[in-house]
């Protein structure tokens, strides 16, 4: 072909020929149509990398919260422990102050009933020599019997030292009147002669004249001048305490030598008179 037929036909002659050039478009539409496909399908999985990479988070913030959960509820577990230990031996201490607290109250009872017994003591020995008058010494008897001692019954004997008989001088809550009782005969008779103390710890309730819960002879300087007999008691009391020991001792001591030194005492000469002579006396 020749230029003639070149321009005559509308195309240069260095013009690439018509298949090459749809070929040339063909393969640049499928390269750019494969890098768009390329490039989506890497945005596709970048999209799904970071879905993925938020999951991932999630679930990483999901595990540090477990995490510091679980590390909150071992803490509180250990807190929980620790107090529960502290109860415990705040519990131990408080028993223990519990038991010091009981004891030191049982104590303080003890002192306050040892107290209170001394002063009962005190007062009893008092009023048995705070009066000159027999009347009165007997009278007290009588009053240590019933309010200290707790006797609901009971009668007071004094020996007649010409019939040796120990004849009632004052009783209580009796229904019948009580006889003389020979020296020697029957718990009376025999304390007196004895000048041993006949107390019984059974049965303070069953009493009677002919056998009295308790027999505390009356005596001077080592011989019976009479007896204190109880019948029975109070019901509410239900044994001898240490103190009514304490006043059996006080009352077979003491209400003897009262009685003694008021009978011998005489009213008329008054006290100065009746203790004319003893000056003299203490000085031989």
């Amino acid at each position: 072909m020749t230029d003639d037929d070149a321009s005559q036909s509308g195309r240069p002659a260095s013009d690439v020929p018509l298949d090459l050039l749809k070929e040339r478009d063909a393969f640049v539409r499928s390269f750019l149509k494969k890098g768009v496909e390329y490039t989506e399908q890497l945005l596709r999985e970048n999209g799904e990398l970071r879905e993925e990479l938020e999951l991932l988070r999630a679930d990483n913030a999901s595990l540090r919260t477990q995490v510091a959960s679980d590390d909150a509820i071992r803490e509180l577990i250990s807190t929980v422990d620790e107090l529960r230990r502290e109860r415990d031996q705040l519990v131990q201490r408080s028993k223990k102050l519990e038991g010091a607290e009981k004891e030191q109250q049982g104590r303080q009872a003890k002192i306050e009933q040892e107290i209170n017994d001394l002063a009962n003591l005190y007062v009893a020995g008092f009023q048995l020599h705070a009066s000159l008058s027999p009347r009165r010494v007997v009278r007290h008897v009588c009053d240590m019997l019933g309010q200290l001692v707790g006797a609901e019954a009971f009668v007071v004997y004094l020996l007649d030292p010409d019939t040796k008989r120990a004849v009632p001088i004052a009783h209580e809550g009796l229904e019948e009147t009580p006889e003389p009782i020979a020296e020697g005969t029957g718990p009376v008779g025999e304390a007196i002669l004895t000048m041993l103390p006949r107390i019984s710890e059974d049965d303070l309730h069953g009493g009677s004249l002919e056998d009295p819960v308790a027999v505390v002879p009356l005596g001077a300087e080592g011989r019976g001048v009479g007896a204190v007999s109880i019948v029975r008691v109070l019901g509410q009391k239900k044994e001898w305490a240490n103190v009514d020991h304490e006043l059996f001792q006080l009352i077979g001591h003491q209400a003897a030598v009262a009685m003694i030194a008021t009978n011998l005492y005489e009213p008329e000469k008054g006290p100065q008179e009746s203790l004319r002579g003893l000056a003299e006396k203490l000085r031989q």
